[in-house]
């Protein structure tokens, strides 16, 4: 019997990510050196007294039962957390876990849309934005992200029409893969523009201790009236290295809150219980290697920037997240065709920038996922290759 899936699934593809792991893999069988900075997962080991945590909590057999709900204890951890990192009152029942933030975002879309409604999705963006709006039946409108706009949207380009019609906006700063950070005053105009046409703001905080050169990283529910038209999302996967443990929550305003746990509750019966151990650790725990941890990150930033535009690259200086966006050379046509070239003359591996939408096109992002030394072999590499020069 020939199997026909849904034809909903005709709207995802694996595309240039399985291009590349494919392109990778030939290059590895042919005994040429790798240097992988495509994909965002933190070198860095998990910080010990997390470890522990689920350790421990793992050798108690009671803690492999259905969890069903979020332990108190883990609850009132974010709580804390949110209060000491943030400044951020958050009540008890503002808070939910999720299975990772991708699991949330591509689930909002259902518990918030109804058939008719919009949501506004960032251009270039992160993948899975779209997908959370696709769940939800909901029509997609792009705003474009430019860089002689310092990557932010122009809200009074939006049509009229379009924000009447919309059910929730997609924010993300500091922001993948363009890696800008928004001030405070763009998301005062976010909010003023949100409240103005009755839109859910749904702010993606995954980055707020990846950020450099001393820029403060907040959360959207600082801001004076986030609360009443707002939920973050927050992780624990880039700032404590643990994103194979799908740790993440939704905070901010209860009624969608609500919504969200209300859908979870038919398909999810709750974190791990060793898991959510760990993240207790996490959110309680010392924050220092946070801290070093993001210095090391500048330092690849730093190696990464200067030593591309030594070798005459022109890219551009990230602000926050782990990664780097830049420009490809001009003598190339599209990011899939430098790309492929780049990995292929120097086993150099990123990611095209129209794997994040249209506008990303003539842009690449490399992750800095490898230590300073390898990073400056990789400079190196690509210099020799001529790459850059015709």
């Amino acid at each position: 019997m020939k199997i026909e899936p849904s034809k909903r699934l005709s709207h995802f593809q694996t595309g240039i990510f399985a291009a590349l792991d494919a392109k990778k893999d030939a290059l590895l069988k042919t005994g040429k050196k790798v240097y992988n900075l495509s994909v965002g997962t933190p070198d860095f080991p998990v910080f010990p007294h997390i470890q522990q945590a689920l350790v421990n909590a793992a050798k108690d057999p009671e803690n492999f039962h259905y969890a069903l709900r979020d332990l108190p204890e883990l609850t009132q951890s974010v709580q804390a957390y949110y209060q000491k990192r943030f400044d951020v009152t958050l009540s008890l029942n503002e808070i939910t876990s999720v299975n990772g933030s991708q699991e949330g975002i591509a689930h909002i879309g259902m518990a918030l849309c109804n058939e008719g409604d919009v949501v506004l999705l960032p251009n270039p963006g992160y993948p899975v934005f779209e997908v959370g709006a696709y769940f939800g039946y909901a029509e997609q409108y792009f705003y474009d992200l430019k860089e002689e706009n310092q990557f932010l949207p122009r809200f009074d380009e939006i049509p009229e029409d379009i924000a009447r019609r919309t059910k929730y906006i997609m924010v993300s700063y500091p922001y993948n893969p363009v890696c800008a950070v928004a001030p405070r005053k763009f998301y005062d105009e976010l909010i003023a523009f949100a409240k103005q046409y009755n839109i859910i703001i749904v702010h993606d905080n995954a980055y707020s201790d990846i950020i450099y050169d001393d820029v403060y990283g907040g959360s959207f529910l600082e801001l004076p009236g986030a609360k009443e038209i707002g939920v973050e999302l927050f992780s624990l996967s880039k700032s404590f290295n643990l994103t194979g443990a799908r740790v993440s929550f939704v905070v901010g305003n209860k009624d969608v809150v609500d919504a969200v746990k209300l859908l979870r509750s038919q398909y999810d019966f709750g974190m791990f219980l060793p898991t959510q151990h760990a993240a207790i650790a996490a959110l309680t725990g010392p924050l220092d290697g946070v801290k070093t941890q993001c210095q090391k990150y500048q330092e690849r930033r730093d190696v990464l920037y200067n030593g591309l535009r030594a070798i005459g690259w022109d890219v551009r200086k990230s602000e926050g997240t782990m990664f780097a966006w830049a420009k490809i050379p001009p003598n190339f046509n599209s990011s899939q065709e430098f790309c492929m070239e780049l990995m292929e003359r120097t086993g150099v591996i990123c990611t095209p920038g129209d794997a994040f939408g249209s506008m990303g096109e003539g842009y690449v992002r490399f992750a800095l996922v490898l230590p300073v030394e390898t990073l400056r072999e990789a400079i190196e590499v690509i210099d020799k290759s001529g790459i850059l020069k015709h």
